[in-house]
């Protein structure tokens, strides 16, 4: 399919952080519609979706999950919060070390991931609708690369 998406060169002088700041701001009210319906909000959902992901199996500490969101652990504790409070995710501490906390989707957690996946699935498709299915796999691919490239981590 055919992407209706107007491609335009950025303004003169525009930046790739201020540009990709102002994509990251339109996606996530994209998505924050889509996941309305859910009561979550898209980096709550992305929270829920990597806890998922590690399973219970090997469930992640909040360092790893940090890492893995490419969030310092400030700003996910914050974004964990309403989570807890939600009783959406339980820190379980660690077996062997009792300074390490996992992190846990509740039963109620896991039906809200279900609930919001469908949703956000419902959000990628509209994307693409627009964007176009090659060029959405494409900016996907560059997006991850800008965000496993450890040349680009703090100075």
């Amino acid at each position: 399919m055919m992407s209706s998406f107007p491609t335009r060169s950025p303004p003169r002088g525009a930046c790739n952080c201020g540009t990709l700041r102002k994509a990251s701001r339109r996606m996530s009210h994209l998505y924050d519609l889509a996941l309305a319906p859910s009561g979550l909000k898209c980096t709550q959902f992305g929270i829920l979706a990597e806890i998922a992901r590690a399973g219970s199996a090997r469930p992640l500490t909040l360092s790893e999950l940090a890492a893995a969101m490419v969030m310092d652990r400030s700003t996910l504790g914050h974004n964990l919060r309403p989570l807890q409070r939600d009783r959406l995710v339980v820190m379980r501490p660690d077996h062997d070390d009792r300074r390490k906390r996992h992190l846990v989707l509740t039963p109620r957690g896991k039906a809200a991931c279900r609930e919001a996946r469908a949703l956000w699935r419902d959000a990628e498709r509209n994307f693409e609708r627009v964007f176009g299915r090659r060029p959405a796999a494409r900016l996907r691919a560059v997006l991850h690369g800008i965000a496993t490239n450890p040349a680009l981590g703090a100075a």
